[in-house]
């Protein structure tokens, strides 16, 4: 089983998309019971928050299946636990090796590497609003890290 934790700033916008977006993808392909989705948070703003709204009417909008969740802070030990950890942009990144201690194992990335835009962010719509840009980015990212973990 392959184990994917999608990580961003509070864990109630993009990370949690970014899970049920991958999770909506991979029952499309009839593979989910091959993958472990989740997602974190890289500050304890949010901790025990659910998504954010706008970000669950963008999903619903999508027709994303979701659950309610408490949004979580990512630990030291996720490391060991996940295949991948997967950031939405730079500062999370940063955020997420020194919480892990550094990435001696190169499990960490940036979500839209795997869509080749090295280095690109997915804009946070917390701030900026825009859900649908949110929305495809992520849905590109996902494809490409599905494309690439499956050889499809």
């Amino acid at each position: 089983m392959i184990k994917i934790l999608f990580v961003c700033h509070g864990n109630i916008c993009r990370s949690p998309m970014a899970e049920f977006i991958m999770k909506k993808c991979l029952a499309d392909q009839s593979i989910e019971n091959l993958f472990f989705i989740d997602s974190a948070a890289t500050t304890r703003e949010e901790i025990g928050n659910d998504i954010y709204p706008p970000a669950k009417r963008k999903l619903t909008e999508m027709k994303i299946p979701f659950a309610r969740r408490a949004a979580r802070q990512m630990v030291r030990s996720d490391y060991s636990r996940y295949d991948y950890i997967i950031g939405m942009d730079e500062e999370n990144l940063y955020d997420m090796r020194r919480i892990c201690g550094g990435d001696p194992d190169r499990k960490i990335s940036l979500l839209l590497d795997w869509a080749k835009r090295k280095g690109s962010n997915v804009a946070d719509p917390w701030y900026t609003g825009n859900f649908d840009v949110t929305y495809n980015d992520i849905l590109e990212g996902c494809t490409a890290l599905i494309a690439s973990l499956t050889n499809i």
